[in-house]
């Protein structure tokens, strides 16, 4: 789990999270670049994503399938699901990513679980840390500026 404060309202930051285009500015530790395939925001639906680093060609990145979605609160979303609730090859973690109201604008945290603990050592191995952590900093930064 990961959490902060980002000094801007619910309700951009939600944006941020729910339009493909906004995502893209800051969804994967820069300098890699991130591609929105497909995003259907809603219980079933996908989220596929592609991350380019060293501007190399974009390679698979995320494919999972949104699990829950509360408007302006909260996302769950898995890679264990493909869209459409199909069974996934290579399931790996579900992540909930919530918001909610902070005197100094929103608090947002994002609780990542693993099937396995060799899932989760792999995962923290991999930068979990700095990377989520990395990915909350440009959203900070990206919706303090856009708002």
């Amino acid at each position: 789990t990961m959490a902060r404060v980002i000094k801007a309202p619910r309700a951009t930051v939600w944006r941020a999270w729910s339009d493909p285009t906004r995502l893209e500015q800051w969804w994967v530790p820069e300098p890699a670049r991130c591609k929105v395939i497909d995003m259907d925001l809603r219980p079933g639906g996908s989220f596929v994503t592609r991350i380019s680093e060293g501007g190399g060609a974009f390679v698979p990145h995320i494919d999972a399938c949104f699990l829950a979605v509360d408007e302006l609160s909260r996302i769950v979303f898995t890679d264990t699901l493909l869209a459409g609730w199909r069974p996934a090859e290579n399931a790996f973690m579900t992540a909930i990513i919530t918001l909610s109201d902070h005197p100094g604008g929103t608090e947002y945290a994002a609780h990542v679980m693993h099937r396995s603990g060799a899932d989760r050592k792999m995962h923290e191995e991999m930068g979990f840390h700095d990377g989520w952590g990395t990915v909350a900093e440009q959203l900070a930064r990206f919706v303090e500026q856009t708002h």
